[in-house]
């Protein structure tokens, strides 16, 4: 009968902590005033590790279906910024999403690799150790979220979140 000796012992460095992670990505060039990508390490404070999904395709054989792989779909991918006074992150977000589609007369960038990144997710152990990464290629911010403001009393420092869609990822143990 397994006991809590042999749980922990399966449970290898204590298990991986949510709260151990880092995300850097260079913006592209026309976004940049310098250091986005130090400051988005520190500064990102939420985010998940990429799912993903392959479809099934139902296909009637006498009566029954029968399933049968179908097309991997990759979704969004979200992160939480903290912003500073500076808006030093939110502005860069908003430049590159305007070199994709400029506000005032509807233009942008049409070749991607003008506008899109590879982005990299580290997990971390307790000891800052890289355990597990993972490499977004092709990503491009398609939301930049609202900030909430209030005259009420609050101590919480601004946040607010991007959303982005990619063309698939790699990790260090599968490409």
């Amino acid at each position: 009968m397994a006991n809590i000796n042999d749980f922990k012992a399966k449970l290898a460095g204590g298990g991986a902590r949510a709260n151990q992670f880092k995300v850097t990505m260079p913006f592209p060039g026309y976004a940049q005033v310098g250091g986005e990508i130090e400051d988005l390490a520190f500064l990102c404070t939420a985010t998940s590790i990429p799912s993903m999904t392959v479809a099934n395709i139902n296909v009637p054989f006498r009566g029954r279906a029968i399933k049968i792989a179908g097309d991997r779909t990759i979704p969004s991918w979200s992160i939480t910024v903290l912003n500073d006074t500076n808006f030093k992150l939110r502005n860069a977000f908003e430049r590159w999403q305007n070199g994709i589609n400029n506000m005032t007369d509807n233009e942008g960038l049409t070749n991607p690799v003008d506008y899109q990144v590879d982005a990299f997710v580290d997990h971390l152990d307790r000891n800052g150790n890289n355990i597990k990464s993972y490499t977004l290629r092709g990503l491009f911010p398609t939301e930049i979220g609202g900030i909430d403001l209030s005259m009420g009393e609050t101590t919480e420092i601004e946040t607010f979140g991007v959303t982005f869609e990619y063309q698939y990822f790699e990790t260090n143990t599968t490409t």
